[in-house]
């Protein structure tokens, strides 16, 4: 399975794509969708950037599902706000190629990478070019990205297990396919 992970950001969103073999990890690409060419103030062409580079790699990499980095309420709102307008862009282009989106907070990729919910950007990186036996470490925003992939093939696993082993239907929490389930 081929899996596609986002960290969304307004300057830089990262983007990584890995292989899933059961538990063999291998690396596909990784790397940014940098709006710093367009003026900060000028939030729809920054967006558009977001949204059009995200359907630029879904085409290039073709991958079965995507993950994305859930947002969480910063000290400044309105930095939140602008934020989740960028998760948005990158949502919407996903689940404009039909791609089923899990998502994942911070601490829980932090967890899967790492083995802790607190660790580190750095932390992050080493780990993640450890468990995808890269060269040298990639950049923060990639490393993010490669680890939202890594945790949705653990945890996609895992949830596929339980919805095997119950007599109820799993209803798929925060997951996206045209349009919102629970």
């Amino acid at each position: 399975m081929r899996i596609l992970g986002i960290d969304p950001g307004l300057r830089t969103t990262g983007f990584g794509v890995i292989e899933a073999d059961g538990p063999r990890l291998a690396y596909v690409a990784s790397g940014t969708i940098s709006t710093g060419a367009v003026d900060v103030g000028q939030l729809p062409a920054r967006l558009k950037i977001i949204f059009e580079g995200v359907r630029e790699v879904t085409a290039r990499y073709r991958p079965d599902c995507a993950s994305l980095e859930i947002v969480f309420v910063n000290v400044n709102p309105q930095s939140t706000l602008l934020l989740g307008q960028a998760r948005g862009a990158a949502l919407a282009a996903l689940v404009s190629n039909d791609l089923a989106v899990s998502e994942y907070t911070a601490l829980q990729m932090k967890k899967a990478v790492v083995g802790h919910g607190q660790a580190r950007k750095e932390q992050v990186q080493a780990m993640v070019a450890r468990l995808l036996a890269l060269p040298g470490e990639p950049g923060k925003d990639a490393a993010d990205a490669l680890g939202l992939a890594i945790c949705h093939a653990h945890a996609g696993a895992s949830f596929a297990a339980l919805s095997r082993s119950t007599t109820l239907a799993r209803r798929a929490h925060a997951q996206y396919r045209k349009g919102r389930s629970y």
